[in-house]
């Protein structure tokens, strides 16, 4: 029956500095453009493996919107923000602590980084982590996460 979730959209204010963002910045290939329809549209891992689609409206038309790029855990508590500031975008962690530190959900487990597209849409990069999740100990760092998975 289902096997995952393909594709989403959101809705961006300038498609051609959104288009700039997604493809440049964030490295998505671009696959299908509609001029009339003011749309573009991006392949997310494999082609025809995952895709988001952006559309042109007016700014009031505009709901903010979060979404997750599903990566190696490795690649988001060791290059992700290295990776975000190269590309002058700013990031943060869930807990909005001042810290560029991704942070552990114990309930998944996962280790995620957040940052914005131009629109201000919430994107997130997130890896999740082997171990049983254990949602009484919240949302941590990954040295806490460790410490705990090896009690």
């Amino acid at each position: 029956m289902i096997k995952g979730l393909y594709e989403t959209h959101l809705f961006v204010e300038n498609l051609e500095r959104s288009i700039d963002f997604y493809s440049i910045k964030m490295e998505l290939e671009q696959c299908h453009y509609e001029e009339e329809r003011r749309a573009a549209f991006f392949w997310i891992g494999k082609p025809k493996q995952f895709m988001l689609g952006i559309w042109e409206k007016p700014k009031e038309e505009i709901d903010i919107r979060h979404f997750a790029f599903e990566c190696e855990p490795n690649w988001v508590l060791n290059e992700s923000v290295d990776y975000l500031k190269k590309r002058n975008i700013k990031c943060r962690n869930f807990l909005n602590d001042g810290t560029e530190r991704p942070m552990v959900f114990a309930w998944m487990p996962a280790i995620s980084i957040y940052f914005e597209d131009p629109d201000g849409h919430s994107l997130e990069y997130i890896g999740v982590l082997d171990g049983k999740g254990k949602p009484d100990n919240g949302i941590i760092t990954y040295e806490k996460w460790l410490e705990l998975e090896n009690k």
